[in-house]
């Protein structure tokens, strides 16, 4: 399904990153990663409906259009209905080359309650400083006849792309972006201000400038989520030990309850610009894993 003057080798690299994503636990039989066509940037490749570890070779791969999201050639394979996502943030950020949608697990958690999703470790600093959510009920129009929290046009996509760099703010905890009222026009830019979005009760979203970027960001915005878990159940343990101890002395009311330490947001940007340098590094190994495991086979002659 593939246009002839596409690199195999890109083609390739998109197989091998969906099945990196699923050795990582980044997606299931859910999740999906695109890359935009080098050759013709109004045009990306997105596998068709099928479970990331399956990818295999280029029938498996349908070229679609970033304008509204449909296959350009029309005996194309059945794709995934939320390939909008893909298509809007193209059509709103130029730089982006690469975008994945995850419903992992240990990020889920942080889209639907009070607690936000912050750089606990240098490694998350890829994810940004500030993870933004969108919550899907507050972009419902009355076209939206099913409420199902999948993006599956065009103006949910639109939305979903907006909040990667957001004009309208909902602020629900201290200096800590939450979610974005509405999809209003911001300024135009090439890349967006936020990497990563999560989605309420859904997963995330985040991008790259290569499928390498993205997979990256991906991994660690997941491993960030896991680090981050575990630090607020520890830290919630020791406090509650504290307050134990002083519970009913005179002095209670002094108790200075801790909390775990975040990277500052020039921690965060400095973090990923030094990790960046070397971010090829986990990916020949991820690729070697991969290859490693019966389960993956990519037939793409560019491999």
């Amino acid at each position: 399904m593939a246009s002839e003057s596409v690199p195999e080798s890109l083609l390739s690299t998109l197989v091998t990153a969906n099945h990196i994503l699923h050795y990582q636990s980044v997606v299931d039989a859910y999740g999906h990663i695109s890359v935009r066509n080098p050759s013709n940037p109004a045009t990306f490749f997105l596998s068709g409906s099928l479970a990331p570890a399956l990818v295999s070779s280029l029938s498996d791969l349908v070229e679609y259009n970033v304008e509204d999201a449909s296959a350009v050639r029309e005996d194309a394979p059945r794709g995934y209905a939320e390939r909008f996502i893909h298509s809007e943030i193209y059509k709103k950020y130029k730089d982006v080359n690469s975008v994945i949608h995850s419903h992992s697990e240990t990020v889920v958690p942080y889209s639907i309650s009070s607690v936000p999703l912050r750089p606990v470790l240098h490694m998350g600093g890829v994810m940004g400083a500030q993870v933004p959510i969108y919550d899907i009920a507050l972009h419902y129009t009355a076209a939206d006849s099913r409420h199902d929290l999948l993006v599956t046009n065009q103006h949910l996509g639109a939305a979903l792309a907006a909040g990667f760099s957001p004009s309208t703010l909902i602020s629900k905890t201290n200096n800590v972006i939450m979610s974005y009222l509405s999809s209003a026009p911001s300024q135009p830019t090439a890349f967006p201000t936020n990497p990563t979005v999560l989605m309420r009760g859904h997963g995330f979203t985040c991008v790259g400038t290569t499928i390498e970027e993205a997979v990256y960001r991906a991994v660690y915005t997941c491993t960030n989520a896991k680090i981050q878990t575990t630090s607020l159940l520890l830290q919630g343990g020791f406090n509650t030990a504290m307050l134990g101890e002083k519970m009913g002395r005179e002095d209670a009311h002094k108790v200075r309850l801790e909390e775990i330490k975040y990277l500052s947001e020039r921690e965060c940007k400095d973090a990923w610009e030094a990790n960046k340098a070397n971010a090829s590094r986990p990916w020949k190994l991820w690729c070697a894993e991969v290859k490693a495991s019966g389960l993956y086979k990519n037939e793409v002659q560019g491999s």
